[in-house]
């Protein structure tokens, strides 16, 4: 009788395991991701991209980028999921390049980063104090130096678009009207919708058991454990970066938190701890939280390159604001 309760009880432990971390989760990033597929195609079928991308158009214009992008970038302050599903859906239909689509990425930083930067303040703001107007502030900078570098790198490398157009090469459509654009939306949400959650389900629980069994913790642990490499930094301000790997953002900010009422670090010292535990610990939760949606939207090893370069232009904008804060702040 025992042994029936206690696997009755592990059952019903197990199905709430799975209701709450995989199937609402896994829920909740369908529906977005069918949202956002249908903003980002009702978008293009009323031919709006036009004029979503004039509130980005001078960067857009000097960046050689084509309409798309800049509608994709202003969609970005509102859903990244649309952002990219335009992105996407240009790619496929071969109006934008390669270079242009990774490039149209990157372009999406800033806006991404204010999608979070309301939840990042006023999460740090408790612990840190005055503090967390410093580390926001350079984080924001950082993400407007991305911004800079990916319209000056378009500039560069991308060819001239003709003079003083934005959109030209995109082909110039019909005055649409609603219920047609609504017919084209749907048809072309049904086409796709089905191949994005044939690719995000299956890396979805995968990543749900690579974390259920501990691997990413496994992965946290050893990365936690070697940063030695830190050893510029003060010892107790590396207890901080260790909390911001191996646990979680808020661990890390408890840690500085404390080191700060209790006068063991000085603000400066707290702020590049959190840079560098920022830096260290991206890679790893990016991989979680995006990667899964990230390739229903993309072909999988394109996902994977996009993040890579996102990652990597992230670290080194942080650790060049990192590296202007210690020497002049």
């Amino acid at each position: 009788m025992r042994t029936r309760v206690a696997i009755m009880t592990s059952i019903a432990i197990d199905y709430n395991v799975l209701l709450q971390k995989l199937v609402w989760p896994l829920g909740r990033l369908t529906l977005f991701i069918s949202v956002g597929l249908l903003i980002g195609n009702l978008i293009e079928a009323l031919d709006w991209t036009k004029s979503v991308a004039r509130l980005a158009a001078p960067l857009v214009r000097l960046g050689r980028l084509k309409d798309v992008s800049g509608a994709s970038f202003s969609m970005a302050f509102f859903s990244g999921v649309s952002a990219n599903t335009m992105l996407a859906e240009a790619y496929d239909q071969g109006r934008i390049s390669r270079s242009e689509l990774v490039l149209s990425n990157l372009f999406n930083s800033l806006p991404t980063y204010f999608l979070h930067l309301p939840t990042v303040f006023f999460i740090s703001a408790p612990f840190l104090g005055s503090a967390a107007f410093v580390y926001v502030g350079l984080t924001l900078t950082s993400a407007v130096l991305r911004t800079a570098f990916i319209v000056l790198l378009g500039h560069w490398t991308l060819p001239p678009l003709p003079e003083g157009c934005v959109a030209c090469l995109l082909t110039e459509s019909e005055n649409r009207g609603l219920r047609d654009a609504l017919r084209k939306t749907w048809k072309r949400f049904k086409r796709r919708l089905p191949k994005i959650l044939y690719i995000t389900v299956p890396i979805y629980v995968a990543v749900f058991l690579l974390q259920r069994y501990g691997i990413f913790q496994w992965l946290e642990q050893e990365l936690g454990g070697r940063v030695q490499v830190l050893s510029w930094l003060n010892p107790q301000a590396i207890s901080i970066v260790v909390m911001q790997v191996a646990a979680e953002f808020s661990a890390g900010l408890a840690s500085a938190g404390a080191m700060l009422d209790n006068g063991v670090l000085g603000v400066k010292e707290v702020v590049v701890a959190l840079l560098a535990g920022n830096v260290l610990s991206s890679p790893m939760r990016a991989f979680r939280h995006q990667f899964p949606y990230y390739a229903g939207i993309y072909k999988p090893a394109l996902a994977m390159r996009l993040m890579v370069y996102n990652q990597t232009l992230r670290a080194l904008s942080i650790a060049v604001v990192c590296a202007g804060y210690v020497l002049l702040g």
